[in-house]
Order: structure tokens, then C-alpha cells, then sequence
């Protein structure tokens, strides 16, 4: 049995969002660093969860498993 492609190429591009949701984050963090701290904290746990775990990679570990959507 071959080795799946799918696998490293999901790892990249894992990692390649991980970097623009750093970038993404560090360019409001003037904005979103006025806010109250609790504020802060909910906005940040907020959008880390909903953008990295739950839209683009929970497809992305399905295709890196089974090569489906």
C-alpha cells in the first residue's frame, strides 16, 4: 500500500492557517486591545474556535483521512 499524499499536504496547509490566524489576530489586536479584557477574551476564544477548529479544519482532517469532503 502506497502512502497517502493527503496527509502531508493537509499538515502544511494546517499550519499555513495557523499562520494567517496569527497574522489575522495580530493585526486587530489594536482594535479589538481597547476592548474591556473579559471582552478580549471571549472575542478571542470565539473566533479561534468557530475559524480554526470548527469551519476549515474539521473538513480539512475528514479529507486527510478518507480523501472526501
Amino acid at each position: 500500500m502506497t502512502p497517502s499524499w493527503r496527509k502531508p499536504v493537509g499538515m502544511l496547509a494546517i499550519l499555513v492557517l495557523i499562520g494567517l490566524w496569527c497574522v489575522a489576530a495580530a493585526s486587530l489586536s489594536g482594535v479589538v486591545g481597547g476592548w474591556h479584557p473579559l471582552l478580549q477574551a471571549l472575542f478571542y476564544l470565539i473566533a479561534g474556535i468557530a475559524w480554526i477548529w470548527v469551519l476549515p479544519l474539521r473538513r480539512m482532517l475528514a479529507w486527510m483521512e478518507t480523501g472526501t469532503w
